[in-house]
């Protein structure tokens, strides 16, 4: 019984999250033409959904393994609500990133920061070389493996839920801040530069190469963003 209840509420959440990290993607493939024209609010809300549509499935490993814990913690307790509650912390912690990423990108687009290569490739020298920072490693550990997290930082009841969720996705932001500031150099609204980041974000924390794979590609930013800025 225990395990066709876990079977059914990791059903019920996939379906969730799939759909959740659905619509977020359609929603910016309708509104992805008039980014430029919005303003800044609107621009905000654009960051708000990007970071829903990118991140929520890397996050998937970890709300189900905490709805896993709920359950066998509380075994007549339903983890759904819990787990929507540690979703929305997780969100909440990227929504922080959301409003300094528009604010950027207000400020930025009224000087025209990127249009010369050497700003461009200066960010991507950053974002490179931040690959192989202990920040970098120790954030990225922590979201591979959030069972010492949940061992050390359990909290019962809903805004225990909330609070863990928000803690979690501060490691993530920690973890992919400068590889969301790439969509500067590439095009905030680019969907297909988007899909890419969310994809090699999403292999660097399940994959069991994923910490190699996010190495090497520390490497070609930073051999890229050295051509960009002596170009």
């Amino acid at each position: 019984m225990a395990d066709s209840a876990l079977n059914r509420d990791r059903a019920i959440m996939l379906c969730g999250l799939a759909g959740l990290s659905a619509l977020a993607w359609a929603y910016l493939l309708y509104a992805g033409a008039g980014m430029m024209e919005m303003d800044f609010t609107l621009t905000l809300g654009i960051w708000a959904v990007m970071m829903i549509a990118m991140m929520t499935p890397s996050a998937t490993p970890t709300l189900l393994m905490f709805a896993a814990i709920h359950r066998q913690r509380r075994q007549q307790a339903r983890p759904l609500t819990p787990t929507a509650l540690f979703l929305a912390g997780y969100l909440l912690a990227w929504m922080g990133f959301s409003l300094l990423a528009a604010l950027a990108q207000w400020g930025l687009h009224t000087a025209s920061f990127f249009t010369s290569a050497a700003p461009a490739g200066a960010l991507l020298m950053a974002a490179g070389i931040f690959q192989w920072t202990p920040l970098k490693h120790t954030c990225l550990t922590h979201c591979r493996s959030p069972q010492g997290f949940f061992m050390t930082e359990w909290r019962e009841g809903a805004l225990g839920a909330l609070r863990m969720g928000l803690k979690h996705g501060q490691y993530c932001v920690g973890c992919c801040w400068l590889l969301m500031t790439i969509l500067f150099v590439v095009g905030v609204m680019n969907l297909l530069w988007m899909a890419v980041i969310a994809a090699f974000i999403l292999i660097e924390k399940i994959a069991p190469f994923g910490p190699w794979v996010g190495r090497l590609a520390g490497l070609l930013l930073l051999s890229t963003g050295i051509w960009l800025a002596l170009s």
